[in-house]
């Protein structure tokens, strides 16, 4: 039984809940053609769905289409990342090619950049005079925790390493994130797209990079 391209999308509570628009729909396709026609993606995409998607410009007059998923269907979508990262490893061919999914839509998408987001939901600091009921606020739900989901979303399978703030004379703020340098063959075509991504999600500017790697 094949998969719809409505059945393909899930609008949780924090989703858009306008019909799904023409940059949603081609991701469901895309998502369904890679279920019937790539033998090893398709009894874990068959159970996976998207709640939304988007497309961020990007410097250079490129484009990213960010893909948000349900937050109960992360861990099956990472595990999905990092099986097939693991799997080519495995196998023997090329291993900094990044994750199987997000190459495989990056075909069908070749002028855009592909990444994936949680649909999380921020909850505003509980007032001072507010119920006590309605104090409690989880950290999960905090803009900081929501904002550090976001880049760890982004960058995945590669690990964040480190983290530099730095301020300007105007007091501006500039995060620098540092990524596994292993991963800097498969990586650094998009590192312009995470930091367009990120701004365009949280509206802070952020520098991703890769440590120098000290040599003998």
């Amino acid at each position: 039984m094949s998969t719809s391209i409505n059945q393909k999308i899930l609008r949780t509570a924090n989703a858009p809940q306008t019909p799904p628009d023409e940059i949603e729909k081609q991701v469901a396709q895309a998502l369904i053609d890679l279920e019937n026609n790539v033998p090893d993606l398709r009894n874990e995409l068959r159970a996976l769905q998207i709640s939304a998607a988007k497309e961020v410009d990007v410097r250079g007059g490129k484009k990213a289409i960010v893909v948000f998923v349900p937050v109960p269907f992360l861990k099956a979508f990472r595990k999905l990342q990092q099986r097939c990262v693991l799997g080519v490893a495995v196998l023997g061919f090329v291993t900094d090619d990044g994750d199987r999914l997000t190459r495989e839509l990056e075909k069908k998408f070749a002028d855009r950049h592909v990444v994936f987001v949680a649909q999380r939901r921020t909850l505003p600091k509980p007032k001072r005079n507010a119920p006590v009921k309605n104090q409690h606020r989880p950290r999960t739900r905090t803009l900081t925790v929501v904002h550090e989901k976001i880049l760890e979303d982004l960058v995945y399978p590669t690990e964040i390493v480190g983290k530099r703030v730095r301020v300007g004379v105007d007091g501006g703020r500039l995060l620098k994130v540092f990524l596994d340098a292993k991963d800097a063959t498969s990586l650094e075509y998009k590192l312009d797209s995470f930091s367009s991504v990120y701004r365009r999600l949280t509206g802070k500017d952020v520098v991703f990079e890769f440590p120098t790697v000290q040599t003998d």
